[in-house]
């Protein structure tokens, strides 16, 4: 059974094929993620990307795993020998040293009991460290509530990615997204996707009650994904 966070990785899968600075752009990734890594001295033996990830291939092959991809991303991280694909429903209890969901994984629920069970799922599974993403909602200017700072992707042509959020009148933390492509012969769309505000100190909250030791907003390191020019800060939960 697919995921939300599936289907979404098929536009962020997209975008880094079109376009003409892959290595700079996995380079980048790995970057940030090696400075958390080095700067709790971690020694990661298997690592989990939930969704694609441009840098999957930057780090030793039998030790990295991917989950929540669609078929031609499988097809494509197995027949270059990038990482190991696995179910989710088949990953088992504490299994993975250090897993990495990006992207602001945990704003794709409809609900908060959903949010929840995203965070426990992702706490059985890991024995050490998570890396996750968030905007800082508290502090979200209004103006970017509607619509993602959009970015243009240069390749063999120009396309221009943006995500439109259609924000509920009875609950102004949760959203329907739509991401869109724009190119020169094609325009193409992805979603709809229910979405839900996560704000840290929520998180927070919901992470120690999933059994984390601790957890850190990295303020001096930001991410950013591949289709929006919004930074995101960079969060780890520790175990």
């Amino acid at each position: 059974m697919s995921t939300e966070f599936e289907k979404y990785s098929d536009i962020l899968y997209a975008a880094y094929k079109a376009s003409s600075k892959q290595s700079e752009i996995k380079s980048k990734k790995k970057e940030i993620l090696d400075e958390i890594i080095d700067f709790y001295n971690l020694n990661p033996l298997s690592i989990l990307f939930v969704g694609f990830s441009p840098c999957l291939d930057l780090y030793p092959k039998h030790s990295v795993y991917v989950t929540e991809i669609g078929k031609e991303i499988q097809d494509y991280v197995t027949s270059n020998d990038m990482a190991i694909y696995v179910e989710r429903s088949k990953i088992r209890p504490k299994q993975f040293d250090l897993v990495i969901a990006m992207d602001e994984y945990l704003t794709f629920a409809g609900s908060d009991d959903e949010q929840k069970e995203s965070i426990n799922f992702l706490a059985s599974i890991t024995k050490q460290c998570i890396i996750t993403t968030l905007r800082d909602y508290k502090n979200q200017d209004f103006k970017n509530r509607e619509f993602s700072y959009p970015i243009i992707i240069r390749g063999d042509e120009k396309k221009i990615y943006f995500e439109h959020y259609d924000y509920s009148y009875t609950d102004r933390n949760s959203c329907i997204s739509t991401s869109y492509m724009i190119g020169d012969s094609v325009t193409d769309m992805v979603g709809p996707f229910f979405r839900r505000n996560l704000f840290f100190k929520q998180l927070a909250k919901f992470s120690l009650d999933a059994g984390a030791n601790s957890f850190q907003i990295h303020k001096n390191i930001m991410h950013k994904s591949i289709i929006k020019k919004n930074y995101e800060h960079i969060i780890t939960i520790r175990f």
